[in-house]
């Protein structure tokens, strides 16, 4: 990577307790049992990398150890996460408080989890930008600012409504406007179409590449869906049970995978043949 990395991902693992008497243990007490195994990948500023794999195979988890909200009992045991030169879990929480959703921006898969449903949506965007030192006045301003750069018409309006008056695109297009609204170096979007119809899922993936491209954000993209890997990553890394099993250049990999299951993912996806978008990032 010519460019110095964002995120540099080193060796990360991390271990969730096991059952005691299952295949996971051998002794009296339980063996931790290993999610995320020994993964390494980088981001260069203005990059997407999209991280592929079915349910269970240890993304997620990837995203939540990188910015420390992983949950106990699961813990990362080895590795390091390098952002912007820094190891982020070797902070102090404080310290990472101020990172996440400043620098590192985050979009979850199911808005009305995420959202807070007694919350108006101008009150979410603006409580993202006063957490992190905005005056109530000008993040109030600023969200209905970030409302219309994420398409939501009568801006002003909508912002006093609540999660569930609005459909489950523009929920995501709110989580798009909180993920931004500090103008981060790096978005993680863990799976952030998944619920969403395929018209709306392509209307807020065209929507998340005009923005990242206009800000040049970092965009580290987690979906099972090689499909949208193909219209929006310039790298792929594929994981299989808490393993990289493959990275590269998307359409390298889509025109000659190595490892039999990136071949599996690839024709179970309709129309892969289909030439794809030319991504340079």
């Amino acid at each position: 990577m010519a460019v110095a990395p964002l995120l540099d991902i080193q060796h990360l693992t991390v271990a969730f307790p096991g059952t005691p008497g299952t295949a996971d243990s051998s002794r009296e007490h339980a063996a931790d049992r290993v999610v995320v195994d020994d993964v390494s990948f980088q981001i260069a500023p203005g990059q997407t990398l999209g991280l592929v794999g079915e349910s269970g195979s240890g993304k997620s988890v990837t995203a939540f150890a990188i910015t420390r909200l992983l949950q106990p009992p699961g813990r990362v045991t080895g590795g390091a996460v390098l952002f912007e030169g820094q190891n982020l879990l070797a902070l102090a929480d404080r310290d990472m408080r101020r990172i996440r959703g400043a620098r590192i921006g985050l979009i979850f898969q199911e808005p009305m989890t995420a959202l807070n449903p007694v919350m108006r949506i101008g009150d979410h965007i603006a409580e993202a930008l006063t957490v992190h030192g905005r005056r109530r006045d000008a993040a109030a301003a600023r969200a209905i600012e970030l409302l219309e750069a994420v398409r939501i018409p009568d801006a002003a309006r909508r912002a006093r409504d609540y999660p569930h008056q609005l459909s489950g695109g523009m929920r995501q297009r709110v989580m798009i406007a909180i993920a931004l609204a500090c103008e981060p170096s790096l978005v993680i979007a863990d799976e952030p179409t998944t619920a969403l119809d395929v018209t709306i899922q392509s209307e807020v993936l065209d929507l998340l590449r005009e923005l990242q491209h206009r800000l040049n954000i970092a965009l580290l993209l987690i979906t099972h869906d090689f499909g949208v890997i193909a219209e929006m990553a310039g790298r792929v890394a594929v994981m299989l049970r808490g393993r990289l099993v493959e990275e590269g250049p998307v359409r390298q990999i889509l025109r000659a995978p190595q490892h039999e299951y990136t071949q599996a993912l690839l024709a179970a996806v309709p129309g892969m043949d289909r030439p794809t978008r030319e991504r340079t990032t």
